[in-house]
């Protein structure tokens, strides 16, 4: 956020908090999806660039139903429409991982659900790898972490709803 001391992702960069912050932003929900993914991809491979791309649930700053907006896309009814938008969260994951500064960018498609979003992280990196060495050090990585999981289970949007 504008004007913060400190932009603190938990289990990404909260060791950094400090008693002098005044202002602290816990960055968006995309921000906080992404900057654990991207931390153990970038300590483990190493991120050289990527591009996000979250599908996303609508929020309370869209229409509901189709209206008069300057901007088409914020005109369309979000309980009816696949919506594309910006985001700042690959942007926001250089405030948290500065080593990670500039290296993604990344764009926002809003969905018609009320609650539950994913993230798509394509990355360049560094060396070579495998989906099964990338799995096997998401699965290690959630086995550390509060915020981090991994499954396997053929889940949809509505499962993580409880």
């Amino acid at each position: 956020a504008s004007g913060a001391d400190a932009t603190i992702v938990y289990g990404v960069n909260h060791d950094t908090l400090r008693q002098s912050h005044q202002i602290i932003s816990s960055a968006s929900c995309t921000t906080n999806c992404l900057a654990p993914v991207a931390q153990v991809l970038h300590r483990e491979l190493g991120i050289e660039n990527g591009l996000m791309t979250t599908i996303h649930a609508y929020t309370n700053d869209q229409n509901l139903i189709d209206v008069y907006h300057t901007d088409p896309y914020r005109a369309r009814s979000a309980t009816q429409s696949m919506i594309p938008s910006k985001t700042g969260a690959a942007e926001a994951v250089g405030l948290v991982l500065p080593e990670l500064a500039g290296k993604l960018t990344g764009m926002a498609v809003r969905v018609p659900v009320i609650n539950v979003s994913l993230v798509d992280l394509t990355v360049t990196l560094k060396r070579e790898t495998t989906v099964d060495e990338v799995n096997a050090l998401m699965k290690e990585a959630s086995q550390h972490s509060k915020v981090l999981g991994y499954n396997t289970l053929p889940l949809v949007s509505h499962d993580f709803n409880q």
